[in-house]
């Protein structure tokens, strides 16, 4: 999807909730293909997952971001692909992200899922649009959709003084994000029933980030080991007093 000219945000400009309470939160058009609607979900499954319990961040996908007065009535309905704003409360759904509803906030970090009819946009006018207009801390890039037979490459950039500067990849091929504390980084195999390679998080020491479902499957694996553990200790203690000699009766 194509974004808007390059324009400044914070102006003095007349947000009244009159103009603004009913703007558009989809175009309608789906996504690519499930691989992309899957990506979206699982990288905000690990968001979640990284941050547990907290509730001073908003993640969200394939839904609109508005920022000025000027991209509303230009209609330019655009929005990243999946994002995350820092210090907000996320405790409730939005139908969109609207700036000037949220104290000027905008996307600490966006993730772009390439393809051959969006690359040009994505590495051009939106990277121009999250640095310049957004300042969006961190930006990364992935693609394109390896079940249609692409071989992904993973992209990023931090924001520099002078800009977007490009990220440096691990021997992993990994990229560290300070706003996640985390490592940006493929992986191979199925979420939700489909295998593929898919990009995930990892902690500083390397470990996956585990989805929700695979958290709980831990904890589950966990719990019945302890149980397993306790009753062969159990059993080892029967043991062990059923074959101790009987005391002597007292004369």
């Amino acid at each position: 999807m194509e974004a808007g000219p390059v324009e400044a945000v914070g102006q003095a400009l007349d947000f009244t909730e009159d103009f603004t309470r009913e703007l558009p939160c989809e175009d309608g058009i789906p996504l690519e293909n499930l691989w992309h609607r899957l990506q979206i979900n699982l990288l905000d499954d690990c968001v979640h997952q990284l941050w547990r319990g907290r509730t001073d961040f908003y993640a969200g996908g394939n839904m609109f971001v508005y920022y000025s007065l000027q991209q509303v009535q230009r209609q330019d309905y655009k929005g990243p692909d999946f994002f995350v704003v820092k210090d907000v409360d996320g405790s409730y759904v939005r139908p969109c992200w609207v700036a000037w509803r949220e104290g000027g906030r905008l996307p600490d970090v966006i993730v772009e899922l390439l393809s051959p009819s969006t690359r040009g946009v994505d590495l051009g006018a939106k990277k121009a649009l999250y640095e310049q207009v957004f300042r969006t801390r961190e930006y990364f890039c992935y693609g394109p959709d390896p079940t249609q037979g692409g071989e992904p490459e993973l992209l990023g950039w931090v924001l520099g003084r002078d800009g977007y500067e490009a990220l440096a990849a691990d021997e992993r091929g990994w990229l560290w994000s300070r706003v996640f504390g985390a490592w940006v980084g493929e992986w191979e195999g199925e979420y939700h029933g489909a295998r593929s390679r898919w990009l995930r998080l990892y902690d500083a020491e390397g470990r996956l980030i585990p989805t929700e479902s695979e958290a709980e499957r831990r904890r589950a694996e966990a719990a019945e080991a302890r149980a397993a553990a306790l009753e062969a200790e159990l059993a080892r203690v029967q043991a062990l007093l059923s074959n101790q000699p009987e005391k002597p009766s007292q004369p």
